[in-house]
């Protein structure tokens, strides 16, 4: 696995592991959750000007960056723009990326960034593919988010 991808799939761990710090029933220790914070927008910003010509490597840079920044309770002023950045990069890589786990997975965080209902369809898609006696954790596990997403829609702007 060359560098890129694997600082791309460790970013993924790591806003994975922040994201359900906690639900394991382990106690949450401030210090612990900002450190983690930290290091998750720390690899994002790191990250964040990378780009791959090889798509897949692009697709896992992409859904790395959003989870990261998704995940983080930081924001410097700049969060936004570098969400929409990515998203904008990764509607290049979606046209070029066959259908694969990577893809929904791709799909799910973009879905769950603007709620175009085309991502989502195309998700269900090919999860509709999937041979449900041999699911992977990972297909189990998208599937899962992406019906939490699909339950949850509150974009922060209508909280307000």
């Amino acid at each position: 696995m060359n560098s890129l991808l694997s600082r791309a799939v460790e970013l993924q761990h790591a806003a994975h592991t922040l994201m359900y710090l906690g639900m394991d029933g382990e106690p949450l220790y401030s210090d612990d959750f900002c450190r983690q914070n930290k290091d998750v927008l720390l690899k994002c910003d790191s990250l964040f000007a990378a780009k791959s010509s090889d798509v897949e490597e692009e697709a896992n840079l992409c859904l790395a960056l959003l989870m990261g920044y998704n995940a983080t309770i930081y924001d410097y002023g700049d969060k936004a723009q570098k969400k929409q950045s990515v998203l904008d990069r990764t509607y290049d890589v979606l046209e070029q990326l066959p259908a694969s786990l990577l893809k929904v997975r791709l799909l799910a965080y973009c879905y769950g960034e603007i709620y175009e209902e085309n991502m989502l369809q195309e998700a269900r898609a090919m999860m509709d593919q999937w041979d449900k006696e041999t699911l992977t954790s990972e297909q189990m596990e998208i599937m899962e988010e992406l019906k939490n997403i699909e339950e949850n829609q509150y974009p922060f702007e209508i909280l307000d």
